[in-house]
């Protein structure tokens, strides 16, 4: 029981290790290119850490509550572990797949209208609110003209990541 006991520790620590390491020690097995990707992912360290874990804490299990012997645990603590490794593979991949909104960059914010913060003089720089992804994001802000605060403004262009070339609404 003491080395199925040991190799459910063992992968509990490549878990960890894998979790610590990233994809350093995964880089090792780029170059073996199984069936063009077919498999990919089937040798990350998660899927080794599971199929290790299972196979030593279900073959314990088995021994410690069955009379099956050392052979027939081993054999339902490799099913459970090949089990293990399956789903973490599975689950993985499911995780790599989802994307997520595109990031808000500088240029999306061009012909969108927000309000002067603080006033704009014509040689410097004023604040603008705009929203952003949703969120209300103060900018830095250029205009031709003398801006008031509290006045209405389209966004001409992104000057920077934080600022920005505006103009008054007429209306």
């Amino acid at each position: 029981m003491t080395v199925f006991l040991g190799l459910g520790i063992a992968g509990i620590a490549l878990l960890v290790l894998s979790l610590v390491f990233g994809g350093v020690l995964e880089g090792l097995f780029d170059g073996i290119g199984v069936l063009d990707g077919l498999f990919e992912g089937l040798l990350s360290l998660p899927v080794i850490a599971g199929f290790v874990s299972m196979l030593g804490f279900g073959g314990a299990i088995v021994l410690g509550t069955t009379g099956l012997g050392a052979g027939g645990a081993t054999a339902i603590g490799a099913v459970v572990g090949v089990a293990a490794a399956l789903l973490t593979w599975k689950f993985s991949r499911a995780l790599m797949r989802d994307q997520t909104a595109a990031t808000p960059r500088g240029d999306d914010l061009v012909g969108t209208a927000g309000a002067v913060v603080t006033s704009i003089p014509v040689d410097g720089y004023g604040e603008v609110l705009l929203q952003l992804g949703g969120q209300p994001v103060k900018f830095s802000a250029r205009s031709a003209v003398a801006v008031t605060r509290g006045t209405e403004i389209w966004v001409e262009s992104a000057l920077s990541p934080t600022s920005v070339a505006v103009r008054p609404v007429q209306r």
